[in-house]
């Protein structure tokens, strides 16, 4: 294994916050409230529990309470109330994120927002600039459309960005309100699989410059991987209603076959293989991707159970998920000086980003 010449110099994680909206529902209440709906539509209801059990999904955190719900009929409706929670959510976890980090609002040169559940302009991270009273030369880079990828991806741009400002201080927001997007017309398997799998939460990573100094887990490279002809496999189509979900079962397939060549080229790179990364960083894409992970790089026993364990308690929580992961198993202090890590997820595209870390 090669040593990395220069580490200090890299990009440095200070603080990874999480945050769950307060309404929680177990996946048998929300099974029964879907019950209830596609029961009048003489839907195959115990398929419904059958997909809902797979998904291995013990319950979510939503948005709202699940009874107001059936109140939002049109995309504005729903648009609207996820501008004014991802607002809220998206203040509480920054200020807790830069609390970790011992610095303040007035510290942040730039603001990466990621989410792929809602649309606003000004964007989600304008409007926390007024309420967290930010520098009005604070540089702004919201994206939209990652979807999962995104935790991921949005680290590598911020880390982008500090490689050129060594001295500054960046912030990844991630807000995802999945449940503001069920198509509750929608009877097609990826719309139940999607209504038994994602769920509601926001992340922020605290990122600064390599002349910055302080302990952290430090961005040596990124790589992004996208996958030709593959733009049907995940994503979006945009009707009257909102976002009605793209989810191909191509996906722990397109997993399996292309993650384990595309981490180890990532790897070699470095003078790394598998055998050196001590930390798995994985996106909680459902059980079958996990598991493609799993057998396409053949990971050891528990290698992932931080991944397992977020999908059982919180669901997919699409870019916000892999950050999740993340600030997890920093708070476990198991990582020590000079272990290696890779952080990785998929998404629309079809693509991969891969994050490679050093303590």
């Amino acid at each position: 294994m090669n040593s990395t010449p220069g580490q200090d110099s890299f990009p440095v994680i200070r603080a990874v916050e999480r945050m769950l909206p307060p309404h929680y529902a177990r996946q048998d209440q929300i099974i029964g409230a879907l019950r209830e709906l596609w029961a009048t539509r003489h839907y195959n209801l115990e398929r419904l529990e059958d997909l809902h059990r797979s998904v291995q999904v013990d319950g979510r955190f939503l948005a709202l309470p699940i009874e107001q719900y059936p109140k939002l009929i049109t995309f504005q409706q729903r648009n609207d109330a996820w501008i004014q929670v991802a607002t809220d959510l998206g203040e509480q976890v920054v200020r807790k994120a830069l609390d970790r980090a011992g610095l303040t609002p007035q510290d942040v040169d730039h603001v990466f927002f990621v989410t792929v559940t809602g649309i606003a302009t000004p964007s989600i991270e304008a409007r926390l600039m007024n309420r967290l009273g930010m520098r009005p030369d604070m540089k702004r880079t919201p994206i939209f459309g990652l979807g999962c990828v995104a935790g991921a991806a949005g680290t590598a741009r911020a880390s982008d960005y500090l490689r050129a400002w060594k001295g500054h201080t960046a912030l990844l927001v991630s807000v995802e309100l999945c449940s503001l997007t069920l198509q509750r017309e929608d009877l097609s398997i990826p719309n139940i699989i999607a209504s038994g799998l994602f769920g509601d939460g926001a992340a922020c990573v605290v990122l600064q410059g390599g002349e910055r100094p302080g302990a952290g887990p430090r961005v040596v490279a990124t790589r992004s991987v996208m996958y030709p002809n593959t733009e049907r496999v995940m994503g979006w189509d945009v009707v009257d209603t909102g976002f009605k979900v793209v989810l191909s079962a191509k996906v722990p397939q397109l997993a399996r076959e292309f993650i384990g060549r595309d981490v180890d080229g990532f790897l070699a790179e470095h003078g790394l293989k598998r055998e050196d990364v001590k930390h798995w960083v994985a996106h909680t894409g459902g059980p079958k991707v996990l598991q493609a992970f799993e057998e396409a790089l053949e990971l050891p026993p528990d290698a992932l159970k931080r991944s397992w364990a977020s999908l059982r308690e919180v669901g997919n929580l699409s870019s916000a998920s892999v950050l999740f992961v993340l600030g997890e198993m920093l708070e476990s202090g198991e990582a020590q000086p000079g272990d290696w890590g890779v952080m990785m997820a998929m998404g629309p595209g079809f693509c991969a980003e891969l994050v490679l870390l050093r303590w």
